[in-house]
C-alpha cells in the first residue's frame, strides 16, 4: 500500500455533505422578498454559502442596513427552518465519512454555519460521532481566513502537511491555501467548477463517489 498522506481530512457541511445549497439559496432569496429588498440572483446567493452570517449578508444583499441585519437573519431563518427537516446527506456521503473514520483518518468540520445549526444537523443525521472535532463561523473568523484549520491543526496536534480540505466553495479552497493545507474540490456544490479550478485544488470531484474514489487512491 502507498504511504498515507494525511491524518486529518476536514470537511465543510452544506454543499459538500449535506444537499442544502438549493434550500440556503430559497432562504435567502425570500427573506430579501420579505424585506422588500433586491433578491439576489441564484448565483449571487450560492456565491456566500459558506461565509459567516455577517459576510454572506454584506456580499449577498449590499443594501442592506447593518442594523438590520437581525431582521433579515429572522426571516431566513424562518425560510431555511420551514425545509429544514427536508435536507438529507449526499447519496454516500455517511458511508464515505464512516470508511474513513474506520481507516484511521481524523476527521473535522469548518462550516460557515452556526454552532446550534451544525449541531442540529449532526443530530438529524446521526453522523455526529463520526467526527473528532469541528469550527464553526460564530465560533472563530469566517473563511476564508484561515482560523478553523489552525486552529483544528492546533487542537489535533497535526501539521500542515497532513492536512486536506474538502469542501464546495471557494472560500473552502482559499482558507486551505491561507492555512498552507492541500485541498480538494466537489462541483456538486455551491460554486461552478470553473471557479473551483481557478482556486487550484488538488483535484475537482464531481459526485461523492468520485471523492471516495480519489480519497481511497491518494489520501
Amino acid at each position: 500500500m502507498a504511504e498515507r498522506r494525511f491524518d486529518l481530512i476536514v470537511f465543510d457541511w452544506d454543499g459538500t455533505l449535506m444537499d442544502s445549497t438549493a434550500s440556503i439559496v430559497s432562504a435567502i432569496q425570500a427573506a430579501c422578498a420579505d424585506l422588500g429588498l433586491p433578491v439576489p440572483t441564484r448565483e449571487a446567493a450560492s456565491h456566500v454559502i459558506g461565509l459567516g452570517l455577517s459576510d454572506a449578508l454584506h456580499t449577498a444583499v449590499p443594501e442592506l442596513d447593518p442594523a438590520d441585519y437581525p431582521r433579515m437573519v429572522e426571516r431566513y431563518r424562518y425560510h431555511y427552518f420551514a425545509r429544514d427537516g427536508q435536507l438529507v446527506l449526499f447519496d454516500g456521503a455517511e458511508e464515505l465519512v464512516s470508511q474513513l473514520r474506520a481507516a484511521g483518518y481524523m476527521l473535522a468540520i469548518a462550516t460557515g454555519k452556526s454552532r446550534a445549526g451544525l449541531d442540529r444537523a449532526l443530530a438529524s443525521t446521526g453522523i455526529g460521532p463520526l467526527f473528532q472535532g469541528s469550527r464553526t463561523a460564530d465560533e472563530t473568523h469566517s473563511k476564508p481566513h484561515p482560523a478553523m484549520l489552525l486552529e483544528l491543526m492546533d487542537e489535533f496536534a497535526v501539521p500542515a502537511a497532513r492536512v486536506l480540505m474538502v469542501g464546495d466553495t471557494t472560500h473552502d479552497l482559499q482558507m486551505a491555501q491561507n492555512a498552507g493545507t492541500a485541498a480538494l474540490g466537489v462541483s456538486y456544490g455551491a460554486h461552478p467548477a470553473e471557479q473551483l479550478v481557478a482556486a487550484a485544488p488538488l483535484a475537482l470531484l464531481h459526485s461523492v463517489a468520485e471523492l471516495g474514489e480519489w480519497l481511497a487512491a491518494n489520501a
